[in-house]
């Protein structure tokens, strides 16, 4: 890490044209935003490009927004809700906030470390649209994981192929670099904002003709989830049949 490089990005705002957006949605993270927000600076402080980090706080009742103060950080910003609303929508703030030229997704956890950011973006350079980090591509490292979760992970994958016809092997992991044209488009049309939402993503990304990467990459099941596997099956399946019923009555057709 270039510290000299990192004291500026802290003190100063940028001033250059943004080339990367990092979104983070948050709902009472007070044990772990910190140390994403550092992983990214440690991480990026090495690169030359001019960046931002958005945290979506989704309504937090603990002492996320105030951890975040206490950095005061010039190029950090934080995008408060009155409510509870979702991760979905939390992502869709961010995506409509963001103004680097490329926009990444990245969960508050970390499960995926920052560095893996250059698989993306080199995809990206390679002419993708949208870059999914992925856990099931061949030379991905999953640690952690319990024998529970990847059951039910294996099993939705096969859902999500018959119910959305989504070429993606892994459809949920929270690391996704998108082009700022396909972020803005993608989030506007967005109804999904529960955990699921990222099956309605890589649907309208499918349906708008956006090319898509999958890269392998590390990942780590971090302590503190949030997520309930029972419950948000259920909601997953709900999902896609709201994805699919509102493309047949054209939700999605003006968008």
């Amino acid at each position: 890490m270039d510290y000299a490089t990192y004291a500026t990005w802290r003190d100063r705002s940028e001033v250059r044209p943004l080339d990367l957006s990092v979104v983070i949605p948050a709902y009472n993270e007070t044990d772990r935003i910190v140390p994403t927000i550092g992983a990214f600076a440690a991480h990026l402080a090495g690169t030359d490009l001019a960046w931002e980090l958005i945290v979506s706080d989704d309504g937090s009742t603990d002492a996320t927004r105030d951890l975040i103060a206490l950095l005061e950080h010039a190029n950090v910003r934080v995008l408060e809700a009155p409510a509870n609303a979702g991760k979905g929508a939390a992502v869709r703030r961010g995506f409509q906030a963001a103004r680097g030229r490329r926009v990444l997704f990245s969960d508050a956890d970390n499960a995926t470390p920052a560095h893996e950011l250059d698989r993306l973006m080199a995809a990206m350079d390679a002419g993708a649209d949208l870059v999914i980090a992925s856990r099931a591509a061949e030379g991905a490292s999953v640690n952690n994981r319990s024998f529970l979760r990847s059951s039910m992970t294996a099993g939705l994958r096969w859902i999500v192929r018959l119910g959305l016809g989504v070429g993606v092997r892994d459809t949920q992991c929270g690391f996704k670099l998108f082009t700022a044209e396909a972020a803005q488009r993608i989030s506007a049309a967005q109804t999904v904002e529960g955990f699921s939402f990222d099956l309605e993503l890589l649907y309208l990304a499918r349906r708008f003709g956006y090319r898509v990467a999958e890269v392998p990459v590390a990942w780590f099941d971090a302590p503190g989830s949030k997520v309930d596997p029972a419950k948000e099956a259920v909601r997953f399946l709900t999902s896609i049949v709201r994805i699919r019923a509102n493309s047949l009555r054209g939700v999605y057709r003006d968008a």
